[in-house]
């Protein structure tokens, strides 16, 4: 026969049990709200959310680690996209159509080595990141102001691939670019825009 003591201590484990993961599932949402009201400054809100929803637990709610977060996932997208447009400069005809002399080319060579550079300069801002110290020192201000500076230029570099294939690539080439360049360009912008909100 079960005694009614230990029908209480039953009781109560499962109660807390049952709080347990209330809790849980309240601390997972908030999380979650953080980061689609952080995504709310972006220029690119739902390219934001599905880039960093699933690192909502990761960023605990803090707006630099979501800053720092949507800087790593840029820079390694970068990388994936330098990787891309290599690929596809190889398919077209390998280092010796790279090296002509024509307009296209040229378009490509330069995506190529702006891809490189913004790959650096997303790492570099990462790193400046990592470097900021305590919000409202001049540190702090100091290698924000770097960070925008290198996160900026990134930006500014996609934007000038784009307008190059363009004007200059054919439509195969220009597509298969131009796509990858985009996702790009809308990462690093959600990036700049969430690193703007750690001003003081």
């Amino acid at each position: 026969m079960v005694r009614s003591s230990d029908l209480s201590s039953v009781l109560v484990i499962v109660l807390l049990c049952l709080f347990a993961g209330s809790f849980a599932t309240a601390g997972k949402k908030s999380s979650a709200e953080f980061v689609r009201d952080s995504c709310k400054v972006t220029s690119y809100v739902e390219v934001c959310e599905q880039s960093l929803s699933s690192y909502a637990p990761v960023a605990h709610r803090s707006k630099r680690q979501l800053a720092r977060l949507a800087l790593t996932l840029t820079a390694d997208s970068a990388s994936s996209a330098s990787a891309y447009v290599s690929r596809v400069a190889a398919a077209k005809g390998g280092k010796k159509s790279l090296r002509s002399s024509t307009q296209e080319a040229g378009a490509i060579r330069d995506c190529i080595q702006i891809m490189r550079d913004g790959v650096n300069r997303l790492r570099r801002s990462i790193r400046e990141m990592n470097r900021m110290g305590r919000l409202g020192s001049s540190r702090f201000e100091q290698h924000l102001c770097n960070v925008k500076a290198w996160v900026s230029a990134a930006l500014t570099d996609e934007n000038m691939c784009l307008d190059e294939l363009s004007q200059f690539a054919g439509p195969a080439v220009r597509e298969s670019i131009r796509k990858k360049v985009v996702e790009l360009a809308q990462l690093t912008s959600n990036a700049l825009a969430l690193v703007d909100q750690l001003d003081p």
